[in-house]
């Protein structure tokens, strides 16, 4: 479900972010990112802000709050949080504003290692004391037979949405941004699930699968844990793209027939 963006600020938001930060001088709207009803970057007298934020009342707005809790777990792989308020009907969350476009995940870029380099950061990240969704029940709709879902069980912190546009390349590297679906489970995963996104920006899914490998916990990945993956992602996005009017929906879909496909062709 993609929420509506808006176009101008609101003035209950300008006040909040005013009083938090102090005279708001200029607000650009940044287009990237389908979760958020308000994403800007807003410069105030003494600060340079990235601000999203969703109603109190919008069904996702407990995202707002998962990536408050997750932010002090992920300091120098994500930019930094800079407070969050709940208040006059907005959940807001201002991070510090980071120069940089977002990840190119062709064939051949160079993006991809300095990405995977923070994916191997993130897989050292302790398991934050917070509660979490875990990818055994995220995944339990998806799944013929429910043992499969041992698979995926874990405590390693996983971001688990490698849209491009969740990483910023930067100076000091890839940062990852949108933690709202932030889940422990395998750590293997997070690089399971980039893969889907690599092959529908053009790699095949043994090209694909060779780029995951870079990713230290992929060693331990067991084959039969990858193919049970591969299957419920293909009916996950599946479901996705059946109802989503997104322009990445179908791709993806067919990017995760196609590594289905690959894992059982290859079993």
């Amino acid at each position: 479900m993609s929420t509506q963006r808006l176009a101008e600020l609101p003035d209950a938001v300008l006040r909040l972010i005013e009083k938090a930060s102090g005279s708001v001088v200029d607000v650009g709207t940044v287009n990237a990112g389908r979760n958020s009803a308000i994403a800007a970057r807003v410069r105030t007298t003494d600060h340079t802000l990235f601000v999203k934020g969703l109603p109190l009342d919008h069904p996702w707005v407990w995202t707002q709050k998962r990536e408050a809790d997750v932010s002090p777990y992920v300091r120098g792989i994500a930019p930094e949080l800079c407070w969050h308020v709940e208040e006059d009907g907005w959940s807001l969350l201002a991070f510090e504003y980071v120069e940089g476009g977002h990840a190119d995940f062709t064939p051949g870029s160079p993006d991809l290692p300095r990405v995977m380099a923070t994916m191997a950061r993130l897989a050292q990240v302790p398991t934050p004391g917070i509660e979490l969704k875990t990818m055994p029940h995220r995944l339990r709709t998806y799944v013929d037979d429910p043992a499969d879902l041992s698979w995926f069980a874990g405590n390693r912190l996983l971001h688990t949405e490698w849209n491009p546009h969740n990483v910023v390349m930067t100076g000091r590297g890839a940062l990852l941004v949108d933690w709202g679906w932030a889940s422990t489970g395998a750590a293997w995963i997070d690089p399971a699930l980039w893969l889907l996104w690599l092959i529908a920006h053009g790699h095949n899914p043994g090209q694909a699968e060779s780029e995951a490998a870079a990713h230290p916990a992929w060693e331990h990945a067991p084959r039969a844990g990858l193919d049970a993956l591969a299957r419920v992602q293909r009916r996950l996005w599946g479901s996705i793209a059946a109802e989503s009017t997104d322009d990445w929906a179908k791709p993806m879909q067919r990017a995760a027939r196609a590594w289905d496909e690959h894992r059982n062709a290859t079993a």
